[in-house]
C-alpha cells in the first residue's frame, strides 16, 4: 500500500497548522510551526497569493486527511458511507474517522501519535474485545474495549506516552483504565465534542462538484 515517506513536518506546514504528526515533538518550540510556519520549498516565504475557492476546499480535505493519516482512496470511501448515513454529512466523517482504531488508541494516550498507533496495531500489540486486531482502520462500535496486550504491557513508547495523558484528558466518548492499559470506545462523539478545527462543509462542497 502507497504511504508517506517524507518529513511529516513538511505537511504541518504546508497546512500551516499543526496536526500533531511527531507526537511530544508537537507540544514543544521544537516544532517548526513555531518558527517557521510557512510552507516548505524555496516559494514558501514569498507573497501569499489569494487562493481559489476550490483550492480553500482542497486544502481543508488535505489537512483533515493528513491529520488522520489516511491515503485519498480511503477518505473519498469515508465520505460517499457518511452520505448515505441519516444527518450531516460533515459531522457523519468526522465520527468516522474519530472511530478508528489506530485514532482511538491516539486519543486514548496509548501512543504518542497515530503514526505511532497504526504500527503499533500493525505488529498486533493491542486486542478490540479480547480478540488480537491489526488492522489500523478497524472501526470501533459503542461499548468495544481496547487493551494492549499481557506480552506488550512493558513497551517503552506506551509508556512514554502514557505519562503526558492526564485524567481530566479523556475526551467525553472515552474511558480508559491506566492500571491495566485498557480503554474503551463508549459511544460514537458529537462532533462539538471532537477537539478538531476543520471546516468539514468545504469538504462536502469539494466532493459534491
Amino acid at each position: 500500500m502507497a504511504r508517506y515517506t517524507g518529513a511529516s513536518c513538511k505537511l504541518c506546514r504546508r497546512e500551516r497548522t499543526k496536526l500533531f504528526l511527531k507526537g511530544t515533538k508537537c507540544y514543544t518550540d521544537k516544532c517548526p510551526i513555531e518558527s517557521r510556519n510557512y510552507p516548505p520549498g524555496q516559494h514558501g516565504v514569498s507573497k501569499r497569493q489569494r487562493l481559489t475557492d476550490y483550492a480553500v476546499q482542497l486544502r481543508e480535505k488535505q489537512k483533515v486527511r493528513k491529520t488522520y493519516g489516511v491515503l485519498e482512496g480511503q477518505f473519498r470511501k469515508y465520505f460517499q458511507e457518511a452520505s448515505r448515513k441519516t444527518g450531516i454529512t460533515g459531522d457523519n466523517l468526522v465520527r468516522l474517522l474519530e472511530r478508528r482504531l489506530d485514532n482511538t488508541v491516539y486519543r486514548l494516550g496509548l501512543a504518542p501519535s497515530r503514526k505511532a498507533a497504526r504500527q503499533l496495531i500493525s505488529h498486533r500489540h493491542f486486542t478490540v474485545n479480547g480478540r488480537v486486531v491489526n488492522i489500523p482502520s478497524f472501526l470501533l462500535r459503542s461499548g468495544d474495549s481496547i487493551q494492549v496486550r499481557e506480552k506488550s504491557k512493558k513497551l517503552e513508547v506506551i509508556h512514554d506516552s502514557m505519562k503526558r495523558i492526564k485524567d481530566n484528558m479523556i475526551l467525553p466518548w472515552l474511558s480508559l483504565d491506566k492500571a491495566n492499559m485498557k480503554g474503551v470506545f463508549v459511544k460514537e462523539p458529537e462532533r462539538s465534542d471532537v477537539p478538531f478545527n476543520a471546516n468539514e462543509q468545504l469538504i462536502v462542497e469539494l466532493y459534491s462538484k
